[in-house]
């Protein structure tokens, strides 16, 4: 029994240590996809033909281009904190040229800037052309704070929500299942800041795969430390 028992703990570290292998290599092709994704010219968003088959493998971080006009008397804020301290992201619907919404995150606004008033002077008219990096919706909100659409809180980009809630679901035109966050175009006036979007990802793999394996290299010589101690003992050869 001691033998098998040894042996089971010894073989599922050593599984655990591939399987983080794997991942690794998993999450070192996603690193290279998503980089060459923010570096290459940007492509049309995608369209509703397309939006069915969106997944985070294929589409997250995709650099793209829509032309369009805001509906700026839209927008939603929500909240974030970044480099330049807490505040707001600036979403706002923009009907696009192709017959279909997107929700732009246009960039970043500090707390004292909420009232629209505020960065009105960067609300563009007319027709616009934005670039910036597709992102899959964010449902529900954000780390222990669900969203209050009733209470126009909102702490995640929930498209599908936001759409809800600003009436975007009953216009003629669909609403896509993703939003945009636009680059570091400036805006009139300052406000909001684009081209603040965060593209890291953790990448503790090797560690824990040697930790891992560390593992079962300790339970595979306490295995056998065991074992010849078993053997020393009186009356052993006769067990």
């Amino acid at each position: 029994m001691l033998v098998l028992a040894g042996l089971a703990v010894t073989g599922v570290f050593l599984g655990l240590g591939t399987w983080q292998v794997e991942r690794r290599t998993w999450k070192l092709d996603l690193i290279d996809r998503v980089e060459a994704r923010i570096r290459a010219e940007p492509v049309p968003a995608p369209g509703p033909e397309d939006w069915a088959g969106l997944t985070a493998a294929s589409a997250e971080y995709r650099r793209v281009r829509l032309t369009g006009r805001f509906a700026h008397d839209r927008a939603t804020l929500v909240q974030a904190v970044t480099g330049r301290g807490a505040g707001f992201w600036v979403l706002v619907p923009l009907a696009t040229d192709r017959g279909f919404t997107v929700l732009v995150n246009r960039g970043f606004v500090p707390m004292e800037s909420r009232e629209r008033a505020a960065r009105e002077a960067g609300e563009p008219g007319g027709e616009v052309t934005v670039t910036g990096l597709l992102r899959l919706t964010e449902p529900g909100g954000g780390f222990l704070r669900r969203n209050d659409p009733a209470a126009d809180r909102w702490y995640s980009r929930d498209v599908a929500a936001i759409a809800a809630a600003r009436g975007l679901d009953r216009a003629p035109s669909a609403v896509a299942p993703y939003f945009v966050d636009a680059d570091a175009a400036p805006n009139p006036g300052g406000l909001p800041v684009g081209g603040l979007t965060v593209v890291a990802f953790h990448n503790n793999h090797l560690v824990y795969a040697l930790t891992w394996y560390a593992l079962a290299l300790m339970s595979a010589a306490a295995l056998v430390y065991a074992l010849r101690g078993s053997r020393r003992m009186p009356g052993s050869a006769n067990a």
